[in-house]
């Protein structure tokens, strides 16, 4: 017996009506899953930054900002770095990273924030500046001024900071543009105040503060377009900046005034320096040139055409005698200002992004998730001239990109880095499989040729959505071979979306979308529960993901913190959040915090929630490092009352329409002449059931033959299936509850082989 499925899924209606008013869109929850190895990036690194050690300090730390969102502090000794803490809280790409007060680590990011850290922490983040009005894309600090940096971004804006006035207390109520990140009182988490060098007399710079908002930075106007590039002299007093007008700004630092404007430059310029006395400037421009600056005479006295491409990353040697560049044509050069000679260093597979000096060697960061230190001879650069490959740059930008073409390239000095930080691949492919439980991801091409260890290069895996896990690592295998085999015949409304811009998997969540995907507790392998009973996908998962900030609230606030949706004074929800007319409780299940196991996230390699509540901006942080105290100023409103209440968001119907049909060139009857409802979430073996019964109940049972097939001329048979009947059932079913006929249905054409079960 063949029989054919064809749906039809009802639109739900958008509400739309006259009298209907456009709600605002709710806060989006989301987590970051992190594959075992979690103190590796696993994105491009953007920034670099050197604590210069002492003899009191005695360790050298070296702190990395990726596009995955993090950065990372590394314990540098002679021959080996090695991993000491993660500093996450920014939920996009750092851009930026600068060292300024004796313990004092400035980060920037894509999310428009500035956060300030206390470095030598376990990843604490003191205070969220919220000034920028788009990505903020580069910082500079002054070496011998640390009380002063600077930040810029792609709204055009250069804001002077000064960092002791920024960091004083100041109301949460009040200000609108800083945050406190910690959950200490004072809002510099471990930060110790002393650590917070002030400006002497002679450089004060102008605090801009009102009692309503708190400090704000200075504003340097002037910039019409977007800032890449910013770069200050040691003493604090000179801020040069550069972006996409093309042309070099110099500013007085202490004050925010323009002080000259200098041209020359084809393209955006990408990188800047200043030598100690703020006399000379150095700036790399995706014009493929360098160039240098007598800020005293306002002009370019020497162009360097070095790069076929262009410029992102410039290191001058401390005596500003030799620049070494890199960028876009993925070579590292070393080129002395003076004679104009330039040599290769190095040649990368990846374009250079940043540079630091350290040492005799300088650290290297790219598009790649790994960091490597080369040879650089920083305090005596002509012993890389002296192994040979010079050669003299012209002032033209087109003289090396025609040496390029001519074959002539350089021979790099270095062919092997002397130290290497390795990250993880990214990934950079991933598709939902149709059971919307299930990723499967492509991880980049990571190739390291210098040492032997390799990474698992273009692997394919399978991740588990709901708990954060990879369940199968397919190897090096074919991508969308692989998504064919696992392609299943099952119709799950979408609940989530993702993306890998930070390198790996991102799970959006947005209400009431999220919660349109149920399962039977069967299908999901719960045990103790109905078959029939529907697990709600999202809410079960928000309960996996809070469940450590559930047992951390209990043990704070008592039996308080789940009681009829009732949280401590000071923590309350406000009225609007647990109106009942928003919200609807889920009666098909149980009103308590149980994680069932398809939902449980391990604690070995916790995913990260990036989320928002009603102040205070975007925020980033392991569902582990969680305290208990986060309430809707932290959270939406819309998850603390699914995961405290138990309640979800009206829905949209979840009933859908189809028409049964017999297998074209089948024999069997017409079974029903309209088409049939029932919910999404429609097990096949409840249409097989259907047909059974309207094909079998009320038969005779002497059109069964003695083996239990369909006699020949049977009304409404002249098919022949086997039926196996089962001893065990009890006594008193009807004869075909006590059958078991196999049965072929087709769902848009496809067939699915299926054993008729009993309830």
């Amino acid at each position: 017996m063949s029989s054919e499925v064809s749906a039809m899924h009802r639109v739900g209606s958008s509400g739309n009506t006259s009298n209907s008013v456009r709600t605002r869109k709710e806060k989006r929850l989301t987590y970051v899953l992190n594959d075992a190895d979690d103190t590796k990036h696993c994105a491009g690194i953007n920034c670099l930054a050197l604590s210069k050690s002492t003899e009191q300090e005695g360790s050298e730390y070296l702190f990395t900002g990726s596009r995955d969102g993090t950065l990372k502090r590394w314990t540098l000794s002679e021959d080996s770095a090695t991993f000491s803490a993660t500093f996450e809280s920014h939920v996009d790409w750092v851009n930026d990273a600068v060292l300024t007060a004796s313990n004092t680590l400035v980060s920037c990011s894509s999310d428009s924030t500035v956060k300030v850290w206390n470095c030598l922490s376990d990843g604490i983040c003191a205070r969220t500046f919220h000034q920028h009005s788009d990505y903020v894309t580069c910082l500079a600090a002054a070496e011998k001024n640390s009380n002063v940096f600077a930040s810029g971004g792609l709204g055009g804006e250069v804001f002077i900071w000064d960092l002791e006035a920024s960091l004083n207390p100041v109301s949460k109520s009040n200000d609108t543009n800083a945050d406190d990140c910690s959950t200490s009182t004072n809002g510099l988490g471990s930060l110790p105040s002393t650590s917070l060098r002030p400006i002497n007399s002679s450089n004060n710079i102008s605090v801009h503060a009102t009692q309503s908002q708190g400090y704000v930075p200075i504003a340097a106007k002037g910039h019409k377009e977007s800032v890449y590039a910013l770069a200050t002299n040691d003493r604090g007093t000179l801020l040069v900046s550069g972006g996409t007008e093309k042309v070099v700004r110099v500013w007085d630092l202490r004050t925010g005034s323009k002080t000259m404007k200098l041209r020359g430059h084809t393209d955006n310029i990408r990188a800047l320096l200043l030598d100690s006395t703020g006399r000379y400037c150095l700036s790399g421009s995706s014009d493929s040139m360098i160039r240098l600056w007598d800020l005293a005479q306002q002009r370019c006295i020497h162009s360097y055409a070095v790069h076929t491409d262009s410029v992102w990353a410039l290191a001058a040697t401390p005596s500003f005698s030799h620049v070494y560049s890199g960028g876009r044509d993925l070579s590292l050069y070393l080129t002395d200002l003076a004679t104009r000679e330039s040599v290769l260093v190095c040649s990368k597979e990846h374009p250079i992004l940043q540079l630091e000096l350290h040492g005799d060697g300088i650290w290297v960061s790219t598009t790649d998730s790994s960091v490597h230190r080369w040879p650089a001879e920083a305090h005596n650069p002509l012993k890389v001239f002296q192994r040979g490959g010079s050669f003299l740059a012209g002032n033209l930008s087109f003289s090396r990109a025609r040496v390029s073409l001519e074959g002539s390239t350089p021979v790099p000095v270095y062919r092997e880095p002397s130290l290497t930080i390795c990250g993880t691949s990214a990934i950079v492919h991933h598709e939902i499989l149709n059971n919307k439980r299930h990723v499967l991801t492509k991880l980049s091409k990571l190739v390291v040729q210098f040492y032997v260890f390799k990474d698992t290069a273009g692997t394919v895996k399978l991740w588990e959505i709901t708990r954060g896990l990879v369940t199968e690592n397919y190897g090096e295998v074919s991508f969308e071979k692989k998504k064919e085999e696992l392609f299943e015949m099952v119709n799950v409304p979408t609940w989530f979306t993702v993306d890998t811009r930070l390198g790996s998997l991102s799970v959006h969540l947005d209400t009431p979308q999220c919660f349109s995907a149920e399962m039977y507790s069967a299908d999901l392998g719960i045990a103790g529960k109905p078959e029939d009973d529907k697990v709600n996908l999202a809410r079960e998962t928000l309960k996996g993901l809070l469940a450590h900030w559930l047992t951390k609230r209990r043990q704070r606030f008592g039996s308080q913190a789940t009681a009829n949706g009732e949280i401590p004074s000071g923590k309350e929800m406000s009225t609007k959040t647990l109106t009942l007319t928003r919200i609807e409780g889920d009666g098909n299940s149980e009103n308590d915090s149980a994680v069932y196991l398809p939902f449980e996230f391990l604690s070995a390699s916790p995913p990260s929630i990036v989320t928002e509540g009603s102040h205070g901006g975007p925020w980033r942080k392991k569902i582990t490092d969680l305290d208990g105290t986060e309430d809707e100023k932290d959270l939406p409103w819309w998850v603390l009352d699914c995961v405290l209440n138990n309640r979800l968001p009206p829905r949209e119907n979840t009933k859908c329409s189809f028409y049964l049909h017999p297998c074209e060139g089948s024999n069997v009857q017409v079974l029903t002449q309209g088409k049939l409802s029932a919910p999404r979430i429609l097990r096949i073996h409840k249409v097989v059931n259907y047909v059974l019964e309207k094909m079998l109940l009320d038969k005779p049972m002497d059109n069964l033959n003695g083996d239990g097939t369909f006699a020949p001329n049977a009304p409404g048979g002249q098919i022949s299936h086997p039926v196996v009947g089962d001893g065990s059932l009890r006594s008193g079913l009807k004869p075909w509850q006590k059958l078991r006929p196999s049965i072929e249905i087709l769902c848009n054409n496809q067939a699915s082989s299926l054993l008729f079960m009993r309830e």
